[in-house]
């Protein structure tokens, strides 16, 4: 017994009319008879083929500005009869009911209605009715009919035609499951629309994550694992996802993950001097700003040389050959940035496995949003840390304030401590980290920590003394107790800047206070897990 359905019918319905010419040749050589609506039947004819209007199969005319067309018996009980069910066949035969064996149809465009900002009515306008309901029919029955919602099929179909002189059952079922994921994400993307953008809701009774799979990934972050990259199907900011891999091989799910929080941090000095950021496993392990990449390269890395080896850089400009020299003097994972020069190119492609990203733009770190986290039985929805501080929102909170280089050098630390798995410390001086201490279960650790690495680079660069000496150092919540500052005192730190906050303020300021330290509250948290 075979599964081969012969195509005698064909209804093509499509707003994306690419790829139109080709499949209706195919389907005129196999002698499909074409049933179409509207601007596809007008194209159909327009290319040389006899194709016969939907009005004249259903006997009734199109109306209402084309939205009632499809909606009809004739249309969608020849979708839906079970062709070897004597009884549908018995009503197909008394109500004049033909078979159709093949439905092509794309949707409206509301996706890229919504993306060029139209107007409501012409949003609403775009919402596709007859078009789902087809694709929906067509796919159900899909023992008996074939439905194609993607031209990428187009040729899949037609060589199957040419060879089998019809579709077979498993080309049926996979075109039918990529029926449904299509129009459960169009349906998806006009509920979201209607939530956040029509009835400004921030959190609706309904949540829909939509993607389309742009890359499968050798494994997850172990070997064990599998992993997919998916690209939202609505509204999104460009980003890593996005970018183009100039050279270098197939990216992992840790690069991606590592390159987007190495491109996210960098994306926070977009309209500063040039920067450099270095991460490892999603934390920063150096960051610097200077009057050129290549010094900001030099002083990222001397914060946490180790660190930086088999790691991920980002910079906030367009990469040129001196500094994509320097970078390809260790071993680098991935480098991402807006642009990159041809001499940096030239550099990069001496060293074949590094990944090169071009993002063409960075993201803008104060956009709203939100982040997604899956927990067992449940999704946790929050928005974006997109909280961004500036000098006039600090409060001191010592007997001596801050000087202009040391308020430099807190905001510096804070912008980097965004960034850094809680608990976090930074210390910072002169636009660059000194030490970085990240992912701790108390916050005085992190600060020994951070001094540590600090210690090291002195050692390793032969200084006289660690750059903790005379630096900033920024807590991503507040000091429970003095201990964690004292402890950034005994690294040498000036300056402090924190959320404040805890009920021991009085006695972390008292301590702030008899170091000669300048401490700031910024009255904002940063956790980060």
């Amino acid at each position: 017994m075979t599964d081969i359905v012969p195509i005698r019918r064909a209804l093509i319905s499509l707003s994306d009319k690419a790829g139109l010419d080709a499949l209706a040749a195919g389907l005129a050589r196999a002698g499909v008879e074409l049933v179409s609506t509207g601007g596809t039947a007008a194209k159909l004819r327009e290319l040389g083929h006899d194709v016969r209007d939907i009005s004249d199969l259903t006997g009734f005319p199109e109306m209402m500005d084309g939205r009632v067309k499809t909606l009809h018996p004739k249309v969608h009980g020849g979708l839906l009869a079970v062709r070897d069910n004597a009884a549908h066949v018995q009503a197909m035969e008394a109500h004049g009911i033909g078979a159709i064996d093949l439905v092509v149809v794309n949707l409206y465009p509301f996706e890229a209605t919504v993306a060029r900002g139209a107007a409501r009515e012409d949003i609403i306008e775009n919402i596709d009715i007859g078009g789902p309901s087809m694709v929906r029919s067509a796919a159900k029955n899909h023992e008996f009919v074939a439905i194609v919602t993607d031209p990428a099929d187009y040729g899949g179909l037609l060589e199957q035609l040419a060879d089998k002189g019809g579709t077979d059952l498993a080309l049926r079922r996979k075109l039918a499951a990529k029926a449904y994921a299509r129009t459960a994400a169009y349906d998806s993307m006009i509920a979201s629309w209607f939530a956040f953008a029509d009835q400004g809701l921030s959190y609706p009774e309904g949540r829909f994550i939509v993607g389309k799979k742009a890359q499968e990934l050798r494994y997850g972050e172990n070997p064990h694992q599998q992993a997919s990259l998916y690209l939202p199907m609505g509204p999104s900011t460009p980003g890593v996802a996005q970018a183009r891999q100039v050279q270098g091989k197939e990216l992992s799910y840790n690069n991606l993950n590592d390159a987007n929080a190495a491109l996210e941090l960098a994306a926070e000095f977009r309209d500063g001097a040039p920067t450099v950021v270095i991460v490892k496993h999603a934390n920063p392990c150096g960051v610097a700003s200077a009057d050129s990449l290549l010094e900001a390269w030099n002083q990222a890395l001397a914060c946490d040389s180790v660190s930086a080896f088999g790691g991920i850089v980002a910079v906030n400009g367009k990469l040129d050959g001196p500094t994509a020299e320097a970078i390809c003097a260790i071993f680098t994972e991935v480098v991402v940035a807006p642009d990159a020069d041809e001499a940096a190119i030239a550099a990069f492609s001496r060293k074949k496995n590094l990944r090169l990203l071009l993002t063409g733009e960075l993201p803008d770190p104060a956009r709203g949003g939100q982040t997604v986290a899956v927990i067992a039985g449940g999704l946790l929805f929050q928005d974006r840390d997109n909280g961004m501080l500036t000098r006039d929102m600090l409060k001191v909170v010592t007997k001596r304030a801050p000087t202009d280089r040391e308020l430099k050098d807190c905001l510096f630390a804070w912008t980097v401590a965004k960034h850094v798995k809680s608990n976090a410390i930074v210390y910072a001086r002169d636009g660059a980290t000194a030490g970085i201490g990240a992912g701790q279960m108390n916050r005085r650790d992190s600060a020994r920590i951070a001094a540590i690495k600090a210690r090291e680079a002195a050692e390793t660069h032969g200084w006289e003394e660690p750059r903790t000496v005379g630096s900033a150092v920024a807590s991503d919540a507040f000091f429970p107790f003095a201990d964690g500052l004292l402890a950034a005192v005994e690294a040498g730190a000036t300056a402090v800047i924190q959320p404040g906050g805890s009920i021991r303020d009085e006695e972390v300021i008292a301590a702030a206070d008899e170091a000669g330290l300048a401490m700031v509250f910024t009255g904002m948290r940063h956790f980060r897990h």
